[in-house]
């Protein structure tokens, strides 16, 4: 009965019974994950989808998600949508009308490592920035990435400095033209067997690969996206600065304080609330 109580107290539109310390007010994320890929401790979309769901529910935002695309009822009232799903560019007509209607209406897009590669580069670019092409030996595989970040007084970047993360980098990429993105950070694209191989010329070159792009599509209102071409190695997802990123980012395409997320700190448990016993033993 006691536990019954302390769930009656927050019930949400619906009347459903809201997470404990879901902030009622929370920006409202929608996760668009994908079926597990690559090898272990790689691409892993549905851990992705587990994983942030809670994060984002603890640092108050309103979640949801699932493995597949979001039509127009999933985004009735959702702020931003963050994809990591591989080769989510590839959208079928009914999806690409969901995805554009939000768009237009100022929806915020944030897109994760190969969640921008798709079949037209050039059409997924129009809504997040950048794209590239499925189908092109257009990556480093695994290997260190060291960040030089280009512009250190963006807000999303507070806590990152140029650090070095075993990952994969991007590099044939086709860019939006009018407006460009914004740079937040780049990687000089190391010699990698598979660069030296595939694509020796791109060796060395100066790539972006954290950027932000404020747009409008045609007959819509402004919207934002923002960029993070990592996330090939799952265990990057738990470094602090790159989390704390991630947070900015989400909030900044949602048209939030950017600090919304990282700030917000949960309300304390009812006096009844009844832990279970691995946590009553905590200090």
């Amino acid at each position: 009965m006691m536990q019954q109580a302390a769930c009656s107290q927050a019930v949400n539109a619906e009347g459903a019974p809201r997470p404990w310390g879901q902030n009622p007010n929370g920006m409202h994320v929608y996760l668009w994950a994908g079926l597990k890929s690559h090898f272990e401790g790689q691409h892993d979309y549905p851990q992705f989808l587990a994983d942030w769901s809670k994060i984002l529910t603890e640092h108050g935002a309103i979640v949801d998600g699932s493995l597949h695309a979001p039509d127009s009822n999933d985004l009735e009232h959702t702020d931003v949508i963050v994809i990591y799903k591989g080769d989510a560019a590839y959208l079928s007509d009914a999806e690409k009308t969901a995805l554009e209607a939000f768009v237009r209406r100022g929806g915020g897009l944030v897109s994760i490592h190969d969640s921008l590669c798709g079949p037209d580069p050039a059409y997924f670019a129009t809504l997040v920035g950048g794209a590239k092409k499925h189908g092109e030996v257009n990556f480093t595989l695994g290997t260190p990435l060291h960040y030089d970040i280009v512009d250190k007084t963006s807000p999303i970047m507070e806590e990152m400095t140029d650090i070095t993360i075993v990952d994969e980098a991007f590099y044939k990429m086709t860019w939006a033209k009018n407006p460009e993105v914004h740079v937040l950070a780049t990687v000089t694209i190391p010699n990698t067997p598979v660069v030296a191989k595939a694509a020796p010329t791109y060796a060395g070159k100066v790539v972006p690969q954290i950027w932000t792009w404020e747009h409008t599509l045609p007959g819509g209102q402004p919207a934002r996206a923002f960029v993070w071409m990592q996330g090939h190695t799952y265990a990057n997802f738990a470094n602090y600065q790159i989390q704390q990123m991630l947070l900015r980012g989400i909030a900044w395409a949602g048209k939030r304080p950017v600090d919304e997320l990282v700030s917000y700190v949960a309300p304390p448990r009812p006096q009844h609330f009844i832990a279970p016993p691995s946590e009553a033993a905590r200090p």
